[in-house]
């Protein structure tokens, strides 16, 4: 079991993500936007993010900017309706693991999460 963090300002797809993910057994915590985000990896941080891109307040991008200046080493799946090749780019410059469109799939949801959290070492 690990610690998810998922990060979503749509509550439908932030609750779906969760919902797959306690179904495949992790432990779950949910942020609306990227400073809610960066206040609960401050008070615990997770084995893995599940970070939307477009936000209010502080968008992924942020978060990943944020994320790399203080040095944390966990992966983050960014899920996002656009990942055009330039958004990937940058997004793998700041230190992205992997990427899903929206809306994910179930399956999707949980393949990269096992591949993300082997690479990391950690028991998916």
């Amino acid at each position: 079991m690990a610690r998810i963090l998922v990060t979503d300002d749509s509550s439908f797809l932030r609750r779906r993500t969760c919902a797959i993910l306690k179904q495949a057994g992790h432990e779950i915590t949910e942020a609306d936007n990227g400073i809610t985000c960066l206040a609960s990896i401050a008070e615990q941080v997770p084995d893995a993010l599940f970070l939307d891109l477009v936000m209010p307040e502080m968008d992924g991008f942020e978060v990943l900017k944020a994320l790399r200046d203080a040095n944390y080493h966990f992966p983050v799946i960014v899920l996002t309706a656009d990942i055009q090749d330039a958004v990937k780019n940058e997004c793998q410059q700041l230190g992205a693991a992997a990427f899903i469109n929206k809306p994910p799939n179930e399956a999707e949801i949980r393949q990269l999460l096992d591949q993300v959290l082997a690479d990391q070492g950690a028991q998916p």
